[in-house]
């Protein structure tokens, strides 16, 4: 009896070791219904973005921005720079508005004369003449008219006097003198000069205190001279008539000159300043000038002006006398300034 019990249990375990397997499969090649379909391995992906991403039903989903820049078309046309910047312009005193002043110079030198080449005669000529330059007022006027440039007009003239005998004989102008002759003498120089200071550097100024100018100039130089002999001409000739002995000569000079001219702003109130200036033409005339001062505004638009000033002059040896001379010498002014 147990044996026939073991039997059946045997028989009824074989039964479903054999029924399994073809519940879990269907016929063949065919799934079973109740078992769902394996998903495929691409579709993963999508799977795994974010609910937020995905559109509506049937719309498909944004696709996210193309962050490589688009490339730039090529141009020839050549870009411009950009401006330069602008850097504030301080401007002092006496570079802005206008000007005007007196001058008081007081120079040392005399003039020499000679006759030239165009002279008919074949007497002796060279004289320097005697006598100091006294002091004689000269004025100048200015403007400034933008980026630092100026232009003035100035004037200067001088005189002096003196009597001398005459080292041998001589013939000046239209007049012959012996030797031993007292002469009585005087002569005037005059110098108006138009000028026009044009900034070189520094540029842009900015706020820096030198200033160096390019200067062309005009010059219209006279000179002229008297001569006599007051004795002579106060003594009877042999006939008994007076003879007079004086006799006069002049010259003058058209130039124009270039130079440079330097100025050192060490305050609003103090400044230095150097000009030089000249022309010279070979076998004719020559001019040159040159000033050095020391400028400070003592009170409100007043300013004080102390220096020296030279001034160097030949007239043309072409014509039948001409004129050499060196002038050099102090001078003190006072200039209103309207800025």
């Amino acid at each position: 009896m147990k044996n026939s019990l073991n039997a059946i249990l045997c028989f009824c375990l074989l039964c479903v070791l054999c029924i399994s397997p073809g519940r879990a499969q269907g016929p063949e090649g065919t799934p079973d219904p109740q078992t769902p379909p394996a998903q495929p391995a691409t579709a993963q992906p999508a799977a795994a973005q974010p609910a937020a991403a995905q559109g509506p039903v049937g719309t498909p989903a944004p696709q996210p921005p193309d962050e490589t820049p688009a490339p730039q078309p090529r141009t020839s046309i050549i870009q411009t720079p950009p401006p330069i910047p602008k850097y504030p312009d301080v401007q002092m005193p006496g570079e802005t508005g206008y000007y005007a002043g007196l001058i008081g110079w007081m120079p040392l030198g005399a003039p020499i004369v000679n006759k030239g080449q165009q002279a008919d005669f074949s007497g002796a000529s060279y004289f320097h003449l005697p006598g100091t330059p006294s002091l004689t007022p000269s004025g100048e006027i200015g403007v400034a008219i933008g980026l630092h440039n100026s232009l003035d007009l100035s004037y200067y003239y001088t005189k002096a006097r003196g009597t001398v005998y005459a080292p041998g004989p001589l013939v000046l102008f239209n007049q012959s003198y012996n030797q031993g002759d007292y002469l009585a003498t005087s002569d005037k120089v005059h110098d108006l000069k138009l000028s026009f200071a044009y900034l070189s550097w520094p540029y842009p100024v900015e706020s820096r205190h030198v200033r160096l100018r390019t200067l062309f100039q005009m010059h219209y130089f006279t000179i002229s001279s008297n001569y006599d002999a007051p004795i002579r001409s106060a003594t009877p000739n042999s006939s008994g008539a007076l003879a007079s002995y004086a006799t006069t000569g002049g010259k003058n000079i058209y130039s124009p000159t270039l130079g440079l001219g330097l100025a050192e702003y060490a305050s609003r109130q103090f400044r230095l300043e150097l000009n030089v200036a000249g022309f010279d033409v070979p076998h004719h005339w020559a001019l040159a000038d040159a000033d050095l001062s020391a400028n400070y505004r003592v009170v409100g638009r007043f300013e004080v002006r102390l220096g020296a000033k030279g001034l160097y002059y030949k007239t043309s040896p072409q014509a039948d006398f001409f004129f050499r001379g060196r002038l050099l010498g102090a001078f003190v002014g006072v200039r209103w300034c309207s800025d």
